[in-house]
């Protein structure tokens, strides 16, 4: 397992779609992946538990992953809310 504290750079005002993509890019992956927010930990592959995480640019999550292509999801993810 592995995890990674990941500073989010979305766009403000642009609704689900930032959300939407990372559940595309998370569920890529084979491993399970977790994010945390404020104390809230979800399935990144769940776009209605990532919904619910109300993810603010400016702030950091926690990023797990468990699995065979854990380093990769973790590096695409951080990619993925560093430049939505």
């Amino acid at each position: 397992m592995q995890a990674k504290k990941i500073n989010i750079n979305i766009a403000k005002n642009e609704g689900a779609r930032p959300v939407a993509v990372l559940v595309q890019v998370a569920s890529k992956f084979n491993c399970h992946i977790d994010v945390e927010y404020n104390e809230k930990k979800v399935n990144a592959k769940s776009i209605m538990g990532m919904m619910s995480l109300g993810l603010m640019p400016g702030e950091d999550v926690v990023v797990y992953a468990d699995g065979d292509d854990e380093t990769e999801a973790i590096q695409d993810i951080e990619k993925c809310l560093q430049s939505i």
